[in-house]
């Protein structure tokens, strides 16, 4: 068992930054590719971004590429989403995920999920 615990969300303005971060503990942090994904009231969760076990190698969604940076600290058993320049529509709640299975972009690829942290983004 993985347990992901997320934090920093808010409330922020039209082109304005946050940094989420997603604290992990159980089996081995570093054994798991991870991933944030969003959902939106009414909406799919959808993939923003992955990062890969070493983190070397990172996924992002075309409308986060640019703005949004995924990192992660294995020493920390944390991983990072730093979303710049904002958007209205970033507005979601936003989730860590923990994987093994093949696929980087979807829902069913990722074995362990946090409860999520809630973004606001103001016009």
């Amino acid at each position: 068992q993985v347990q992901l615990v997320e934090s920093g969300g808010g409330l922020v303005q039209t082109g304005g930054s946050l940094r989420l971060s997603c604290a992990a503990s159980g089996r081995t942090f570093s054994g798991y590719r991870m991933g944030w994904f969003r959902q939106a009231p009414g909406k799919e969760r959808e993939f923003v971004a992955a990062i890969g076990r070493s983190g070397v190698n990172t996924y992002y969604a075309e409308f986060v590429k640019g703005r949004f940076t995924i990192s992660r600290d294995n020493a920390k058993n944390t991983v990072y989403l730093q979303m710049n320049s904002l958007k209205p529509e970033d507005t979601a709640v936003y989730y860590c995920a923990a994987g093994s299975r093949p696929s980087v972009t979807v829902v069913s690829g990722y074995e362990y999920w946090g409860q999520g942290t809630h973004v606001t983004v103001s016009s």
